[in-house]
């Protein structure tokens, strides 16, 4: 079971920083969203210094719907205005 929780920590795994071919050195990156596709999500990474682009990852709308589901109330609630 531990083993199930370390690694539900890197499901939704983001990039702080990424070498850039440009710059020549590993640097800050933004994400930018590429593309919206039924089955999943694309996004492009960005070097911060010169703007290239450095890298991509995919969320599929499995992996969607778990990170919202664990983002959720645990009693099963939703939150409410007025």
């Amino acid at each position: 079971m531990t083993a199930r929780m370390n690694q539900q920590q890197f499901e939704n795994f983001t990039a702080s920083s990424l070498y850039c071919e440009k710059c020549k050195a590993a640097m800050p990156v933004r994400e930018r969203l590429l593309l919206v596709l039924p089955d999943r999500e694309i996004f492009d990474y960005l070097c911060t210094e010169c703007g290239s682009s450095v890298g991509r990852r995919e969320v599929t709308a499995g992996e969607k719907m778990m990170a919202q589901a664990i983002g959720a109330p645990r009693d099963g609630r939703s939150a409410r205005l007025g």
